[in-house]
């Protein structure tokens, strides 16, 4: 029987060094005139965010700036960023910053013209249709990181604070009209960041990679995207200026998030309820998970490993990239266990039904339950 399946995939890019001058330009291609630059509070003060803003101020587009965004955003976050952007008579939104300024930005653009509540759009079914379309705003995307991909995705994920469970918001509209990926914007990250953020978009790849569902455009994105991170990410940590090292990051993060319309797995299902409860680093949770995971999945995925190994630069096949993994963790200073997150006296019931609920479990390729999910939270504790 031949295979069946919806494909889409992402926009425009303006890729290079220096390349954030022409931000005002790509607001004008977006339809934007009176942009509200949305980012976390820890970017709000550094030279990066206000070159950016520099940039609109001398095109006339003004320098407003809303970062009043949690390492994790939640809806109160969206809330007070859907009414800055009222109150200033805004047109479109600059998402910038790594994966909380922007999911939060493009869910700011996405909410400011709608009346339902956020949660009625979240990722399940058609409940995207609800959104008004033609209420949806315009954003451009700027990516100060190399690691979630954010900025050519279509959904945004928001911690919803009452439940503590993160939840993904999904629209083909709250794609960014234009992307400004600049690696110069990487180079001012700390050590640790850089690690994390890259070893996320390296999670992408390698469950897009592992998913058993049919899209051979993202399997080749996904192989080559492992490949980009393998070689680049040790060169970004060690020598923070290496601009190709930066540059090459950058587009594996791009296809980290190209690659897993395939599908996401058990690393995101575990990741994403750790995340929400503990507050931890959405990238270095998943680094943590990630070799619990490969040896759940070793019988379906074994094959397709034993077959790009080679190519990845990895010797022994699936076995030795198992062993690759755990060596590419520790020299980036990743704990072996959540508990050197801080992750001490989880809930592990509530946590085991969070990973349950959470969309990335359908993109497995062993099929999660009750019994092997609460053993990779216990492997992974």
């Amino acid at each position: 029987m031949s295979p069946s399946a919806n494909w889409s995939y992402p926009t425009a890019i303006r890729f290079g060094a220096g390349r954030i001058k022409e931000l005002a330009e790509a607001c004008k291609a977006a339809g934007i005139q009176r942009p509200l630059l949305v980012t976390d509070r820890g970017l709000a003060a550094l030279p990066v965010t206000q070159t950016a803003l520099d940039v609109l101020d001398a095109a006339g587009m003004g320098r407003a700036l809303f970062a009043d965004v949690d390492p994790n955003p939640n809806e109160i976050n969206l809330a007070a960023g859907v009414a800055a952007f009222r109150e200033g008579g805004h047109d479109g939104v600059v998402a910038f910053g790594g994966g909380s300024g922007l999911d939060l930005g493009k869910m700011v653009a996405f909410m400011a013209g709608q009346t339902r509540p956020l949660w009625d759009f979240e990722d399940i079914g058609d409940w995207w249709t609800r959104a008004d379309a033609d209420a949806i705003y315009p954003n451009v995307a700027v990516p100060t990181t190399a690691g979630t991909g954010s900025e050519v995705g279509r959904a945004s994920v928001v911690t919803n604070s009452q439940t503590q469970e993160k939840k993904i918001i999904f629209h083909p509209k709250v794609l960014p009209s234009v992307v400004i990926a600049d690696p110069e914007l990487t180079v001012g990250m700390p050590a640790f960041v850089t690690a994390g953020t890259g070893l996320d978009a390296f999670a992408h790849c390698v469950e897009a990679f592992s998913s058993p569902n049919y899209h051979p455009m993202s399997q080749g994105i996904a192989v080559e995207g492992m490949r980009l991170v393998i070689e680049n990410l040790p060169k970004a940590y060690a020598t923070p200026d290496d601009m190709l090292a930066r540059a090459n990051m950058m587009s594996a993060a791009m296809m980290g998030a190209t690659a897993f319309q395939k599908g996401l797995g058990a690393i995101h299902a575990l990741s994403h309820p750790i995340g929400a409860m503990h507050h931890t680093h959405h990238g270095t949770t998943n680094a943590v998970c990630m070799p619990a995971v490969l040896r759940l999945n070793a019988p379906a995925i074994r094959d397709r490993f034993d077959a790009v190994a080679g190519y990845l630069g990895v010797d022994g096949g699936f076995e030795g990239f198992c062993a690759f993994v755990d060596g590419f963790n520790e020299g980036f200073g990743i704990p072996r266990h959540l508990s050197g997150l801080g992750v001490t006296d989880p809930d592990i019931d509530r946590l085991v039904k969070g990973a349950l609920s959470d969309p990335s479990c359908g993109g497995n390729p062993v099929p999660l339950n009750e019994e092997n999910t609460r053993a990779l939270f216990e492997a992974v504790l």
